[in-house]
């Protein structure tokens, strides 16, 4: 490489030494009047920038964790309302069946009242008809035996206590009857 500049050529890679200097005074007068003037609005602007995308991200941390808690609170609202839905379906479901069983119970006590009714008014029936019965029963019998005897019966109230007396033999007759056949 000295053989270049030995031969009286010019060495191209070879800087002088006062255009390094100045050069390098140069570079120093424009970087401190960078650092001076320039820089400290750019750092200013990028701290604003790191700033602002930090307060970002904290705000969003800060709404997706509230936006968390939202949907958190929002489920258990939800499964909460899912269990109040199921308990009202098992009471509405209990209610359906006491009502029917309310209606039952109703109607087999209608269905008693309106048989007693019934039952009630067979034995007052019934027991008019004996009793018109043994009206009639003792008139014939009484009209039948003042035919027999000759003489009228009907106002003797001895005559009328044999015919009752008489009915009642034969009614317990009957019964004994039916007993013995059951």
């Amino acid at each position: 490489m000295n053989l270049l500049a030995s031969e009286g050529g010019v060495n191209v890679l070879g800087v002088p030494l006062d255009e390094l200097i100045l050069g390098l005074v140069s570079f120093f007068v424009v970087l401190g009047a960078l650092s001076k003037w320039a820089l400290p609005p750019l750092r200013k602007a990028i701290e604003e920038r790191t700033a602002a995308i930090e307060g970002g991200i904290s705000r969003a941390e800060t709404r997706e964790r509230e936006a968390q808690a939202l949907l958190d609170q929002y489920q258990a609202q939800l499964a909460e309302a899912r269990t109040e839905a199921a308990q009202i379906r098992a009471q509405a479901q209990a209610d359906k069946a006491a009502i029917i069983e309310e209606a039952r119970r109703e109607a087999a006590e209608a269905a008693a009242a309106v048989t007693a009714r019934a039952e009630a008014s067979i034995e007052a029936e019934r027991a008019s008809t004996v009793a018109s019965l043994r009206r009639e029963v003792g008139t014939l019998a009484v009209s039948l035996a003042g035919k027999v005897v000759g003489e009228s019966l009907e106002d003797d109230a001895r005559a009328r206590a044999t015919v009752d007396r008489f009915i009642a033999d034969l009614e317990s007759q009957a019964a004994a009857q039916n007993g013995a056949n059951a």
